[in-house]
């Protein structure tokens, strides 16, 4: 993990997954997956670590998504084949290690970035932060897991309506629906997030890996939906929708969708 677009830290027991793209409000890219992925080996292989956290650089977001950049040229095949089945094995990757995760969102977490987020156990965030997922204002679907996992998080009448209006949510919505746990501002984030580390490092480390394999069995049977995203996000990317909403956000103008 020599690029510095994720940096993997180490504090005692608890292990650290910093997405370090703050001028790009650490829009994910392939390599960002690829060290993300690498991070998640490290952990699962460390059997000193006992908790983790996940972070953005800087003061503007969590994670903005994933990298328009990234994947706009792709085909419909390109993007069911590669890009959402990545990252659907990265963030399985997160949801699946031994130790309880814990997501610090300060800013905007949308999209993919929002996505990540919800791979993790737990998910704390700053006043200002806001969520959504935009998908469907540009053609696309969500493809990293955020059909499933909203659900689970808030509910089916909630989460279908983030989904389907893409409409941003704050903080003192988001805790109140039960996406985030809990809300502090400023320096008391970070202080919480390390206090709920250190709080779970000192139980009984097979104890607490068992609980979190335990509440991972009802999850099983939707991994297969997993599946259907992929299709669902190739198939999406094959319509004259999806090459009108990539024109009309490079061009920053409204798009005019024909439904075909």
């Amino acid at each position: 993990m020599s690029k510095k677009e994720v940096l993997y830290e180490k504090t005692g027991s608890v292990a650290r997954l910093v997405l370090n793209r703050p001028a790009k409000l650490n829009a994910l890219n392939p390599d960002m997956l690829d060290m993300l992925e690498a991070g998640c080996r490290k952990i699962a292989e460390d059997s000193t670590i006992r908790a983790v956290l996940i972070s953005g650089k800087g003061e503007k977001a969590f994670c903005a998504g994933a990298d328009i950049s990234a994947w706009a040229q792709l085909d419909h095949l390109a993007m069911w084949r590669r890009w959402i089945r990545r990252g659907h094995e990265v963030f399985g990757s997160i949801e699946q290690l031994p130790v309880p995760v814990i997501a610090l969102v300060d800013g905007i977490a949308f999209g993919g970035g929002l996505e990540l987020a919800l791979s993790a156990d737990v998910l704390i965030c700053s006043a200002s932060s806001r969520f959504a997922f935009p998908e469907t204002a540009i053609a696309a679907v969500p493809g990293w897991g955020g059909t499933f996992r909203l659900a689970e998080r808030i509910g089916q009448a909630r989460a279908r309506q983030m989904l389907f209006t893409g409409e941003q949510i704050h903080a003192e919505t988001a805790v109140s629906w039960g996406l985030v746990n809990e809300v502090h501002e400023g320096p008391a984030l970070q202080k919480r997030s390390d206090e709920l580390a250190q709080r779970i490092c000192a139980n009984a480390p097979v104890a607490v890996s068992c609980t979190k394999q335990l509440m991972r069995l009802y999850q099983l049977s939707r991994d297969r939906l997993g599946s259907m995203e992929s299709v669902a996000g190739g198939f999406a990317a094959s319509t004259s929708d999806a090459q009108e909403g990539l024109e009309a956000y490079f061009a920053k103008r409204k798009p005019e969708y024909s439904g075909k």
